[in-house]
């Protein structure tokens, strides 16, 4: 059995045990829409789309920020962790990704919650902070990791005290830690990784994972005062 097959398995068996249920018939609908319209097989795994859910029940999150929707699947789980009342804005790049993940977030039953913009994040961030929104509890960065400083940069403006920022997959398989890599996707979360060590007003740390997605991980980032 290789590394890799070991993961899933233990994957699997997690999955089993603690989320016998997962994916609903939502969130599978969601994983076979994006399929059959082409998107990359690269959303979260189920034991990942809990995790976020639980992190952002652990906030008390009442709005959410995610830059990266691709066809909604860590959208659902996050809109999942909403009151009544709550908020999601989900930011993406491309209109056929968006186009599925709309109707993925409605048969979910939470397009009154969840809001899809469609752009180039860096231009759709600006006009955001326009509308003075109020900060944002959670925001899940999961998009083109070049720009995953910017992004972090723009979320640090968008969020306040106590609010969490979630970088995702910093490990690039191994990639980020060698010296000799210069993959823009490998600078740009090295960059990202080294604001989060060095900002005043951030406290993270990065945890490496293997599973369903390989050798992957994350950082988590508490905003300070």
């Amino acid at each position: 059995m290789s590394e890799s097959q070991l993961w899933q398995k233990v994957d699997d068996y997690f999955t089993g045990r603690l989320l016998p249920d997962a994916p609903d018939d939502a969130l599978a609908a969601a994983l076979r829409d994006s399929d059959a319209a082409g998107l990359p097989p690269i959303a979260v795994s189920a034991l990942q789309g809990k995790l976020l859910q639980l992190l952002a029940q652990l906030q008390g999150a009442r709005n959410i920020l995610e830059i990266g929707t691709l066809g909604g699947y860590s959208t659902i789980w996050l809109g999942r962790a909403l009151p009544a009342d709550g908020r999601l804005v989900s930011l993406e790049y491309d209109p056929g990704h968006a186009e599925v993940a709309v109707r993925n977030i409605a048969r979910a039953g939470l397009d009154k919650q969840v809001e899809v913009r469609v752009g180039a994040a860096l231009e759709s961030l600006p006009r955001l902070a326009d509308e003075n929104p109020p900060p944002f509890d959670v925001v899940f960065i999961d998009a083109d990791k070049v720009n995953n400083p910017h992004y972090m940069e723009w979320a640090l403006k968008l969020t306040s005290t106590g609010s969490l920022i979630i970088l995702d997959n910093v490990v690039r398989g191994g990639r980020v830690a060698d010296p000799d890599n210069t993959d823009p996707d490998v600078l740009g979360t090295r960059a990202a990784l080294d604001l989060i060590g060095s900002h005043p007003r951030l406290s993270g740390t990065a945890i490496q994972t293997v599973g369903a997605k390989d050798h992957d991980g994350f950082a988590l980032a508490r905003v300070l005062a």
